[in-house]
């Protein structure tokens, strides 16, 4: 087979797995609705050949990214410590936090950058081709697709940060119904991540995690830190550090959760109202593009006709 033909097919499987697989991680497991229908169709229990058959594929898969992304990041692989440090920060903030999410992330990027390469003519380079118009659409899409996982990062991190900026003031809330109850920090932040699961699972995972380092035996305070510090959200950080504050000085936490989650509502609405006085600004632009010429059709349309048909023959006769 030529290698012209290979090389496309070789870079669009691998997309193709990277693909799968990053939608295997970011989906988190079937949904509830699919788990009862399956326990409804299989009451003992065994799951149906489908399910098992998409298991199959599906663990093959990560089995086969797991091997090649080493080989693949290999080009784009940081240099130093501290450029691994930032790669895996920004992964984590859009809720990536496996050993494999910098290679997946990076021979992403490689083969996306191969792929844009073949898509914008870079066969047609080797045959001889070199105008500036090949070039430059080769150069195009090459671009476009080494900077394609950093797009849809930035657009992940964004989802998950506007995720836990909505769904905090109601977690605050709830943990401080669930001290004045007379629980603690630790059980409150466990019944949060209980009774927010469905609503808001981004809040409860964080919640939950934290929880987790604090029964292996981490520190307080180092928890609360890393829960401000991973997500790098402005408003989970403020409340990682109010938790600090409070654990490390004794002060009420409760009192300080409801000015906290207060402070907060006051900004969401703050934010709303921001919006909404930019709205009139925003809509100049669509007024002016699309609905005034309607208008000026409607309203001069009529007296146009009238000119074109009686005004221009009496002042070509005239």
């Amino acid at each position: 087979m030529d290698l012209t033909i290979l090389i496309p097919l070789a870079v669009f499987v691998s997309v193709t797995a990277v693909v799968i697989l990053v939608r295997e991680r970011l989906s988190n497991g079937e949904r509830r609705i699919d788990q009862r229908f399956d326990e409804l169709q299989n009451p003992d229990g065994s799951p149906s050949d489908g399910i098992r058959g998409i298991s199959r594929v599906s663990s093959a898969i990560s089995t086969l990214v797991e091997k090649a992304s080493p080989q693949l990041a290999k080009p784009l692989t940081p240099s130093n410590a501290h450029e691994v440090t930032q790669l895996r920060q920004r992964l984590s903030y859009a809720g990536l936090r496996s050993d494999l999410a910098p290679s997946v992330f990076l021979s992403a990027k490689v083969a996306c950058l191969a792929l844009g390469f073949f898509l914008g003519g870079g066969t047609l380079i080797f045959t001889g081709d070199h105008s500036p118009q090949a070039i430059a659409r080769l150069v195009l899409f090459a671009g476009g697709g080494l900077l394609l996982p950093d797009l849809v990062l930035r657009f992940l991190t964004k989802r998950r940060h506007e995720q836990l900026f909505f769904g905090l003031p109601d977690a605050i809330d709830l943990m401080v119904v669930c001290i004045e109850a007379g629980l603690g920090l630790d059980q409150a932040m466990r019944k949060v991540s209980e009774e927010m699961r469905k609503t808001y699972p981004v809040v409860a995972y964080e919640f939950e995690l934290s929880t987790m380092h604090q029964q292996m035996g981490m520190n307080r305070i180092q928890v609360f830190r890393d829960l401000g510090q991973r997500n790098g959200e402005d408003d989970l950080r403020s409340l990682a550090a109010v938790m600090i504050h409070a654990s490390r000085f004794g002060t009420g936490i409760g009192l300080a959760l409801r000015n906290h989650g207060d402070a907060m509502r006051i900004r969401r609405r703050q934010m709303a109202e921001e919006r909404a006085s930019k709205s009139a600004v925003k809509l100049i632009f669509p007024l002016v593009l699309f609905i005034f010429p309607a208008i000026f059709v409607v309203l001069i349309g009529p007296a146009a006709i009238n000119i074109v048909r009686f005004l221009m023959p009496v002042m070509n006769g005239g």
